[in-house]
Order: structure tokens, then sequence, then C-alpha cells
């Protein structure tokens, strides 16, 4: 259990699959944290996982902040923060120009 957010350790993502070290599943979380560094500002939301708490914090540009847990959550609580549906399969984002 984290003693910052009161989250119990996370037992690993499945965008960590074939991660075999704890060397590549940090890595696989902060290449996570990037793609949603990525997509998350064009709805005025931002994403940091520093990797100090078993979760990924998402602010909004006015101060309100959440801890989710994992990917599922991510976007339920950005919807939540924002008003708004999120896609994150939006063509802009994933480079579709059909």
């Amino acid at each position: 259990m984290c003693s910052a957010c009161g989250f119990p350790a996370a037992p690993g993502h499945w965008t960590e699959a074939g991660a075999t070290t704890p060397h590549d599943r940090l890595r696989a979380r902060f290449r996570r944290a990037q793609v949603l560094r990525s997509v998350l500002p064009a709805y005025g939301l931002t994403a940091h996982d520093g990797a100090d708490v078993p979760g990924i914090q998402l602010g909004t540009l006015s101060g309100a902040n959440a801890i989710v847990r994992d990917l599922e959550e991510v976007w339920r609580e950005a919807e939540r923060l924002t008003g708004q549906a999120i896609d994150p399969l939006d063509p802009r984002f994933i480079g579709d120009s059909d």
C-alpha cells in the first residue's frame, strides 16, 4: 500500500507485456505517461507518472487533480474533470487522416 495515496501496489498493466525486468516495466510505464501527455492537453488536462505513487496523476488547468490507477480510469476521470467525452482513438491522435 502506498503511504502517499492509499492505493495498493498495482500488479502491472497489459501495456507492460514482455517487460521482464523492473527496469523494463518502469520504461513501459513512462512511455504510457508520455503518450497520455501528448493526447490530454487537447482537452486542457495534464498527466504525470513520476513512479513515486502507484497511479497516474491527472490535472486540469484550473488546478483540479486526481490520481487514477490505470488507463481505464484515466478516461473516466478525464471525462469527469472536463465534463466532455474524450476519445483516445480520435483520428487526430492516432495519425489516421481518413
